[in-house]
């Protein structure tokens, strides 16, 4: 009965853990996000819509996108918070900043 009451006590430990992880990994994609569509504007100044918010979805964006372009071009993805992934995403948001300006001409 002790063991059953120590797996059930570790298992408990163990989500508490994962939860933790899991919220961490969120805020550090908020984090990433906000740093490379900042950058990606700041490169690419220009007349944009949105604000903090829509900064934070370009960068996270902007990750997807550098991530799947650079893997098939070779380069590599975003594989953590470093500044080769931080490069990467900041190089999808130009994309799609870039690919934004154009769709929106009139």
């Amino acid at each position: 009965m002790n063991g059953s009451f120590s797996v059930r006590l570790g298992y408990a430990v163990g989500n508490i853990d994962m939860e933790k992880e899991l919220k961490m990994g969120i805020l550090s994609w908020i984090l990433f996000g906000l740093i490379a569509g900042f950058l990606a504007k700041w490169i690419m100044p220009g007349r944009d819509g949105g604000g903090l918010i829509m900064t934070i979805l370009l960068g996270v964006a902007g990750a997807f996108v550098g991530g799947w372009v650079g893997t098939r071009l070779g380069f590599g993805s975003v594989t953590g918070f470093n500044l080769g992934s931080l490069f990467t995403a900041v190089i999808g948001a130009i994309i799609l900043l870039f690919a934004y300006r154009i769709l929106k001409k009139p």
